[in-house]
């Protein structure tokens, strides 16, 4: 995958059409459907991967909210990475879409490997170009490890 450098992120501070973009995204999250597949996710926990590849299953009950987050997400994580949303802004927002990837993290190259070659490369990117985004990641996966060591 070709290495991208942002334009968005040479900018010192976001502008207004920023933050025109970061609302837009959040109204698409408040749209019913997709509050229903977020609100189902948000509780998804794979503790194997086994767990993480059932989900990607045509008749898996979480399938299709599995499919509408993680696509959400990608296309939302790419616009920061195509330099059309300054990244650090979005990452102030997105924290439920790294999130997301902190769930996903443990098994990513097995799924890139088995399932989708492209998987999360958007969030991937994100984490590593972005300090906001790397912080609220570090945070996501201690809250994980937590939920899991509890059960």
């Amino acid at each position: 995958m070709p290495d991208i450098r942002p334009l968005a992120m040479l900018k010192d501070y976001p502008d207004h059409h920023d933050a025109e973009l970061v609302l837009r995204m959040y109204e698409l999250r408040r749209e019913p459907v997709m509050r229903e597949a977020r609100s189902k996710i948000r509780q998804f926990l794979p503790k194997t991967y086994d767990e993480l590849a059932a989900i990607t299953k045509a008749d898996h009950p979480l399938n299709a909210a599995f499919r509408q987050t993680s696509t959400y997400w990608e296309m939302v994580f790419g616009i920061a990475r195509h330099g059309i949303v300054h990244a650090d802004f979005l990452a102030e927002s997105s924290g439920e879409g790294i999130l997301f990837y902190a769930k996903v993290k443990p098994y990513i190259d097995r799924y890139r490997q088995e399932v989708s070659p492209r998987a999360f490369r958007n969030v991937e990117w994100l984490v590593s170009e972005s300090a906001v985004a790397r912080d609220i990641f570090t945070q996501q996966t201690q809250r994980i490890a937590s939920q899991l060591a509890a059960k």
